[in-house]
This record gives C-alpha cells, sequence and structure tokens, in this order.
C-alpha cells in the first residue's frame, strides 16, 4: 500500500514519491518523476519525467513542471507560475537535452511568476508574483518585476522575514556604528564644508579600520547589475559611495544587513569571511573600495554553498 496520499481523481505514474506527500486531484505525474516526502501538490498540477522534486515541497495549482526542472527542500512554488526548457521552442521539434533549472533549498516563487530556462534561483530567494526571472537569482535575494530586478533580500534564517533597508545617508552616525551581523560597522567620515565647496577624507588609524593597499572605483553600472557576491578569506574592504547611491547587502549564513550608501560622509566596513552583494545603483553612482591587500584571486570565495562549508564568522 502507498505511503503518499493520492486523489481518486489524480493520474500518478511513477513509483519514486516520498511518504507522506500528497497528490491532489487532476494532477498527472508521469512514470520518470521523482518526489520526495511530505511535498504537496495541488489540483491541476502536471510533471513530467526527467523532474527531481525535493521533500517538504509546495507546488500550488496550475503549475507545469516540464523535463529539466529541479527542486530542492523547502521549495514553494505559487499558483500558476510558469517554467521553461527550451530557449528556441518549435512546434514538432525537441532538443537532445532539455535545459536545467534548478531552485535551490528554502527559495519562493510567486503566483503567476514565469522562469526562463537554464537558471538557478538561489537559496532562500523570494521571486515576486508576476515576475519574469531572465537570469539567476542570488541566494536570499528579493527579485520582482519584468524583467526581475533585486529590489531586498530576506534574512537567511527566516524565510518570511525582509531584512530592512537602513540608510544612513549624509547624516553620518557620530560615532562607528556595529550592525547586526559581527564585525561589520558603518563608520563616519569627516565632512569639511564651506563657501568654496565640501571636503572628505579619511586616514588610518583616526578614520579607516585598516591601512589601504589598493582602492577601485565602481561607476557607469546598469541599474540591473549586481556586483560583489563573494566573501574574502582575509581581506578587509570599506565601501564609501562618493556619489549617487548603492545597495550593499551583507550576510554571514544566519544574520543579514541591508544598507544604503548614498554620500561621502559614512563608509561600510566589511571584515573578512562575510559575504557582500552591492545592487541596485543610480545611474551615477561611484562606489568606492579600500581594500587591504592587493588583489588576489585566492582570497575570494564565489560559490554560496562553499561559503557556508567553510564557516562563516
Amino acid at each position: 500500500m502507498a505511503d503518499f496520499f493520492q486523489h481518486p481523481a489524480a493520474i500518478v505514474e511513477t513509483d519514486r514519491i516520498g511518504t507522506g506527500t500528497s497528490i491532489w486531484a487532476f494532477a498527472h505525474i508521469l512514470p520518470g518523476a521523482t518526489i520526495g516526502n511530505d511535498c504537496n501538490f495541488c489540483d491541476h498540477t502536471f510533471v513530467e519525467n526527467d523532474v527531481v522534486v525535493g521533500n517538504n515541497v509546495t507546488v500550488k495549482c496550475g503549475v507545469q513542471l516540464w523535463d529539466g526542472v529541479r527542486l530542492e527542500d523547502d521549495v514553494f512554488v505559487g499558483p500558476n507560475a510558469t517554467f521553461t526548457n527550451d530557449p528556441f521552442p518549435r512546434s514538432g521539434r525537441q532538443p537532445d537535452k532539455y535545459s536545467e533549472t534548478l531552485v535551490r533549498h528554502g527559495a519562493s516563487i510567486g503566483a503567476n511568476a514565469t522562469i526562463l530556462p537554464g537558471l538557478t534561483i538561489g537559496q532562500n530567494a523570494i521571486v515576486g508574483a508576476g515576475a519574469v526571472v531572465t537570469k539567476d537569482v542570488p541566494p536570499n535575494a528579493i527579485v520582482r518585476g519584468n524583467p526581475a530586478q533585486l529590489v531586498g533580500y530576506s534574512a537567511p534564517d527566516c524565510k518570511r522575514k525582509i531584512v530592512p533597508l537602513r540608510e544612513p545617508g549624509l547624516a553620518a552616525p557620530a560615532e562607528p556604528e556595529d550592525l547586526t551581523v559581527p564585525g561589520v560597522r558603518l563608520i563616519p567620515m569627516p565632512i569639511i564644508s564651506d563657501l568654496r565647496g565640501a571636503l572628505t577624507f579619511g586616514q588610518y588609524p583616526d578614520h579607516l579600520p585598516f591601512e589601504p593597499k589598493r582602492v577601485f572605483i565602481v561607476y557607469d553600472v546598469p541599474s540591473s547589475k549586481i556586483h560583489g557576491e563573494h566573501a574574502h578569506r582575509t581581506l578587509e574592504q570599506f565601501l564609501v559611495c562618493v556619489v549617487g547611491s548603492v545597495h550593499v547587502a551583507v550576510e554571514n549564513g544566519s544574520q543579514t544587513d541591508s544598507v544604503v550608501l548614498n554620500g561621502p560622509g559614512v563608509g561600510l566596513y566589511v571584515p573578512p569571511m562575510v559575504w557582500s552583494t552591492q545592487y541596485a545603483y543610480t545611474s551615477d553612482a561611484v562606489l568606492m573600495v579600500l581594500a587591504s591587500d592587493v588583489y588576489d584571486d585566492a582570497e575570494y570565495i564565489r560559490d554560496y554553498d562553499e561559503y557556508l562549508r567553510a564557516g562563516p564568522s
């Protein structure tokens, strides 16, 4: 006797369905599909052969999972969300292998969202209702719109908590301010202003948290472009948006902060082993980054899973 629930009006052709899973009316699961434990497939869902679904996954009404779709544990797929698997579809023509779309664990896809083929939706990411996702979505990111744009971050340890943006701006804190992620600090920079204009500066050790050995400047960034998305093993960084504004998200796998840097009166100190992402640049944004050492590619951790395995602070 099957150890999952099948509604009498459902068609289930696979024998690879885990314990505690529920398949509701008018769902159709093809014989090659694999579905984990404690999943919930609502009415009028369809699952093709080359589909792998993890544990505790919810698939709401009107969703079709086509060949190549992979859903990891704890994924939520909202009503009528659409997956695609062929970038150049033609009637009567099938590719040798369909594009693989991966939705990482804990991610949530809103109602009527469309996911283009071959993409990865990162861990705990949130895709807003009606979004058209044309590029990979970073871990913990919140995207919405057509095409989908990054608009914020969710807390990695709580799928429903949205990280509020902090906007210190030109009214910088009088003293360095510790954020939620250990070691990350907002540091005020002196501003001198008179009839001739304004000047800001920083010197070690009065304002800068380390002696810089490298400086680089990021500018002319389209608003849809994301920078960062990595951590450094031993390198320290200090970020100042000297013109315009940019959003910066920092996290360590369990705690997250999101800050708007929008003037030279404050800098953000990012210590080693903190995952950092910059996004939502204004068209005129100029971001200056001071680094504690010269460039070394081996310093970078660019894969989020590798970062978590490395044991962030």
